[in-house]
């Protein structure tokens, strides 16, 4: 097993370790790519957070992230482009957000969402960076996402053209009847840039924040990955484990599980 091909993202365990921490916990343990996160930059300062990631050799895969589309949303997009490029991420996900209060009119919203998704797209090609949209479970449509399965995703990536991407999150798509010829189809078309690993715990007790460890769950981990990689993604497994009981533990005994049970479950999926 290569480390190399595991990425941790800094959200499973931004709650007891700060970018720098977080930065050099990855590098002992022979990880040489992160998933970060904007917010978390803010907290340490760019100067900082830069200089962890110089320090330990570390490559940037997603950053997060744009959005939610709010008013005077494009102004603040820009500069978390902008930064992602500076801290050489290889694409940053973009974050609808849901209905705004009082709005029932999902099909109008939606298409609201994908117009700005369009003038984000013309930002990120100026600065040089790839756009990742990622399919959230539909249960999350009312108040973070009206992106909710990957043949929507297909299809606005079909309709924008180049610079867009998808990220495959397996716990928001793993219900889906049309997951495997939608995985090849994205696949197909050479889109896939992220591929998100943890499991859906019964019973989940919270939406958001009850994510499950890799193999604590029912999603049968190893058959999708088989899934992302008949259809051709080579990058690395990317942990992104949001949940109030992991958050509780201490970043390394986190980090060290996440490895061990990605390397248990993916077995030849993490070869070099």
């Amino acid at each position: 097993m290569s480390a190399g091909r595991i990425v941790i993202n800094h959200a499973t365990v931004r709650e007891t370790a700060d970018m720098v921490a977080f930065a050099r916990l990855c590098a002992e343990r022979g990880l040489d790519t992160v998933s970060i996160w904007g917010s978390e930059i803010d907290k340490v300062g760019e100067k900082a957070a830069r200089a962890a990631l110089e320090e330990t050799g570390l490559k940037v895969s997603g950053y997060n992230r744009v959005g939610p589309f709010e008013p005077q949303f494009l102004d603040r997009a820009r500069f978390e482009l902008e930064r992602a490029a500076r801290f050489g991420a290889d694409h940053v996900l973009v974050f609808t957000g849901g209905l705004a209060s009082g709005d029932r009119d999902l099909a109008a919203c939606r298409r609201r969402h994908e117009d700005v998704i369009g003038s984000l797209l013309d930002l990120a090609r100026d600065v040089g960076i790839t756009l990742a949209l990622e399919p959230l479970h539909p249960m999350l449509v009312g108040d973070r996402t009206t992106l909710a399965s990957l043949s929507h995703a297909n299809a606005l990536c079909d309709a924008l053209g180049e610079g867009v991407g998808i990220v495959i999150d397996v716990h928001h798509v793993w219900w889906d009847e049309r997951l495997g010829a939608e995985i090849a189809r994205a696949g197909q078309a050479r889109r896939i840039v992220g591929y998100h690993v943890n499991d859906w715990l019964v019973p989940t007790r919270h939406l958001l924040r009850d994510r499950g460890m890799m193999g604590d769950g029912v999603i049968d981990l190893a058959g999708v990955t088989r899934m992302v990689r008949d259809a051709g993604f080579a990058g690395p497994i990317e942990v992104e484990i949001f949940s109030d009981d992991w958050a509780r533990r201490s970043a390394a005994e986190v980090i060290d599980l996440s490895i061990a049970r990605c390397a248990a479950i993916f077995g030849g999926a993490l070869a070099a």
